[in-house]
């Protein structure tokens, strides 16, 4: 079951395990159990121990309705993500006088751009060309260096939801897309964090995004070019991935930027991005104030 971070009002985040429409309280459940995902995850073999053994009729159970689900990991040392890494949005990319490159491309995505699955993304008064990406991120479990693809499974901890918000007139201003990409709230994540024991084949999950309810995106992470394993082996050529660490992993076709004529976002848009398997996340559009 995932593992989530909730709070109830103010008080401060938890960690919970969800059971269908219930999250127990782990700080009551399992209160020796590290109280953040990410001195979970470096906490390794007992900590997984001790989740799997809170069952759904555990102590600390409240109604998943009644708490505000938080991003799972807000503050990564890294957030990393790949670019053109759908064979369809490649297509898209080439119409757009973009090459793909016979490489991973990747960038980074400042960590201050985190914000949960439910809340508001701004649209920055400096910018007129905001747009969605939906993504299967995942987090890395262990640190870890020069990973063959075959020993990358052993190093992800789990999958969670991600929309890849993107000012394209700040991304192509220069080659980095950094800036484009960096925006506060520009990274909503979660619902939770499933984890990676739980998902038979994260090579073969159905990914839509819905914008007021219409699909604009809707592929399946077959379609990756550069596969998650590959993508983990490749970035540990170059650096240590660390417990937390998030890797958004590629956008289908269907981005507003890539339509004739384009289709930015606005205030009062709803952004909905389902992963099987892993559940939704839905952020509304508001005007920078």
């Amino acid at each position: 079951m995932p593992l989530a971070v909730f709070s109830l009002d103010d008080d401060m985040p938890k960690l919970g395990k969800v059971f269908d429409d219930g999250v127990v309280d782990l700080s009551v459940a399992a209160p020796g159990l590290p109280k953040d995902v990410i001195s979970f995850l470096r906490a390794g073999e007992p900590a997984l121990a001790a989740y799997r053994a809170v069952g759904p009729d555990a102590v600390g159970r409240l109604p998943l309705s009644s708490v505000r689900l938080h991003p799972p990991v807000p503050a990564p040392e890294k957030y990393l993500a790949i670019g053109m890494n759908y064979s369809d949005h490649g297509a898209e990319a080439r119409q757009l006088g973009l090459e793909v490159p016979p490489y991973q491309l990747w960038f980074n995505k400042q960590v201050s751009c985190i914000v949960g699955p439910y809340d508001d993304v701004v649209l920055p008064r400096v910018s007129e060309k905001l747009d969605y990406e939906a993504e299967l991120a995942v987090v890395i479990g262990k640190a870890c260096r020069y990973v063959t693809p075959e020993a990358a499974p052993s190093v992800i901890a789990g999958y969670m939801v991600a929309n890849d918000v993107s000012a394209r007139d700040w991304q192509l201003r220069t080659g980095t897309m950094t800036l484009g990409k960096s925006f506060d709230t520009h990274g909503p994540t979660g619902p939770w964090l499933t984890l990676a024991e739980e998902i038979a084949d994260p090579h073969d999950l159905e990914i839509r995004m819905l914008v007021n309810g219409e699909v604009r995106q809707h592929g399946c992470t077959s379609q990756l070019i550069h596969n998650i394993w590959e993508q983990v082996s490749y970035l540990t050529q170059v650096m240590t991935l660390k417990p937390g660490d998030i890797l958004a992993t590629g956008t289908p076709s269907g981005v507003g930027v890539a339509k004739v004529p384009p289709v930015f976002l606005r205030p009062g848009d709803v952004m909905w991005v389902e992963i099987a398997g892993l559940g939704y996340i839905e952020n509304r559009v508001v005007a920078e104030a």
